[in-house]
């Protein structure tokens, strides 16, 4: 009897774990699941689920395969379960669940489920690249390769990749560094992969995304400072940059016949070199300047911008009739916010052109102006200015405002405590910060939970920013009891606020009502 108990117990494995399942390289971070209330549990406190439905174990063995691989990715970001419909125990919950697996072609389902809900059924290309991306960004936008149209484009993933293929090429080889949100680059990707496909066979058109830090040696080895930048390789060297970028196929065609260098600019004359009646403002005059002029109207503006073009002649023959005016103490003032950023980022200037008007050294609110007239109807009468709007941390509500001081301390004494870090300028945290508000306000009355608020503008927490790893704005942390738990990366509304924080509580209290049977 000694000797039969291994025997038994190996014969036990064999049975419950296929031979195929043992023998495949499936991660522990994929979770199995069959219960219905485990599938509600895990969709409450994980907000970015992939959920494999299987017709059986055996119909899932690649996908297993490949989602182990994506698992490791993507851990901590999105969470991967397996549900197999052909166990008797599963059943139920497939048809819960809405999973239709009764077509003979059809073995498996892949749906996502987003803050609790479901979000979408996986539709994209079943690939590794595919899969990671998508569980990254579940809203963003497929990846370039997935197009069929750009089959004959050589999609590049890493500098390892980029060496190569400049190594072995021998044909002309034109490569676009792009990202993925630009929309200058989504405009000319149709074009550069009609072009690599009129031209296979004879020169090679390549695309990166390099929006990642990672590409920082390449970005700073051929000047990518912007998107799309493209540069044109002969046998591995790389000859000039091709600057047409409203260009069609036939256009990248034609110039590939025979490639020439982008025509050099001339540089433009800044405004503040032009001379005229506007006075231009710097970080180190401006304060003095609206001190000693009673009244100021600002143009904050970007070289670049057409609208601060189309507006500048106006604005110039409105300073000028002004001081031709000996009754009139009003003034026209330019800032350059590209090179005056501690202006900007003191004024929030996040679009161009911005006007701010001064009237002795304090600042008002001004309506919409574009044209002469208006200028200077304004300036002979300007409107009752309305008093500044209170900031978002003068204003009365459940949101906790903290600074590197109180951080930790406060932080210690919540239980479950979301945090925004911003920047008062930043147009996406204007749009969520009604959400979040809104969400602490459902929560006030809970003496263990906190939303809050850290401006990293501000210079007495940008050591703490720093300290936490805040790299843009907004960037939303979970604490516990002061501690970093996770990034939240979800629904930035009210609703994904409040869905998630709740799921956090309602955690708490099953914890507790586990105690409470085991006592």
């Amino acid at each position: 009897m000694a000797r039969a108990g291994p025997a038994w117990l190996l014969l036990a494995i064999w049975v419950v774990l296929p031979s195929w399942l043992s023998s495949a390289k499936v991660s522990s971070l994929i979770e199995r699941i069959s219960d219905p209330k485990d599938l509600k549990k895990l969709l409450r406190t994980r907000n970015n689920v992939l959920v494999l439905y299987s017709k059986s174990e055996a119909a899932a063995e690649n996908h297993l395969r490949l989602l182990s691989t994506v698992a490791q990715v993507v851990k901590g970001q999105g969470t991967i379960c397996w549900v197999d419909c052909g166990d008797a125990e599963s059943r139920k919950l497939c048809k819960k669940m809405k999973v239709d697996l009764s077509p003979k072609d059809k073995k498996v389902e892949l749906f996502h489920y987003q803050d609790g809900a479901f979000h979408t059924e996986y539709n994209r290309a079943v690939t590794f690249k595919s899969i990671v991306a998508f569980l990254k960004d579940p809203k963003g936008p497929p990846l370039w390769e997935e197009d069929p149209g750009a089959k004959d484009v050589v999609h590049l993933d890493s500098e390892k990749d980029f060496r190569r293929l400049l190594k072995k090429e021998e044909k002309p080889l034109l490569i676009m560094f792009y990202a993925p949100w630009c929309s200058m680059c989504k405009r000319m990707m149709p074009h550069f992969q009609k072009a690599a496909t009129q031209l296979r066979g004879h020169a090679v058109l390549a695309g990166m995304n390099v929006y990642s830090s990672e590409f920082e040696n390449i970005k700073e080895e051929y000047s990518v400072r912007g998107f799309p930048t493209i540069c044109y390789f002969e046998k591995g060297r790389f000859l000039f940059q091709y600057d047409n970028y409203g260009s069609t196929a036939e256009d990248i065609v034609e110039w590939l016949k025979n490639p020439q260098p982008p025509q050099p600019q001339v540089p433009e004359t800044p405004w503040a070199d032009e001379g005229g009646s506007v006075y231009h403002l710097t970080d180190e005059d401006f304060d003095q300047f609206v001190k000693e002029h009673s009244s100021v109207l600002v143009m904050f503006h970007a070289p670049w911008c057409g609208h601060c073009k189309k507006m500048k002649p106006e604005f110039e023959k409105a300073a000028e009739a002004l001081h031709g005016d000996a009754d009139s103490s009003g003034v026209l003032a330019a800032v350059d916010a590209t090179v005056n950023k501690a202006l900007a980022e003191r004024f929030h200037i996040s679009e161009f052109p911005t006007l701010k008007y001064f009237k002795n050294g304090e600042k008002y609110a001004v309506p919409v102006l574009r044209t002469k007239k208006k200028f200077l109807e304004w300036m002979q009468n300007p409107e009752a200015p309305p008093p500044p709007e209170p900031t978002w941390e003068e204003q009365q509500t459940s949101v906790l405002h903290l600074v590197g001081d109180n951080f930790r301390e406060t932080l210690k004494k919540k239980k479950h405590t979301l945090v925004i870090f911003y920047a008062p300028w930043c147009p996406h945290c204007k749009k969520v910060i009604p959400h979040f508000t809104a969400a602490a306000d459902a929560f006030k009355d809970d003496r263990k939970i906190a939303c809050a608020a850290v401006d990293c503008v501000k210079d007495k927490n940008q050591d703490l920013c720093q300290q936490e790893a805040v790299k843009g704005y907004p960037t939303f942390h979970y604490y516990h009891y002061g501690k970093f738990a996770e990034k939240y990366d979800s629904d930035r509304t009210e609703l994904g606020f409040t869905n998630y924080i709740r799921a956090l509580r309602e955690g708490d209290h099953e914890r507790l009502g586990k105690k409470k049977e085991e006592l």
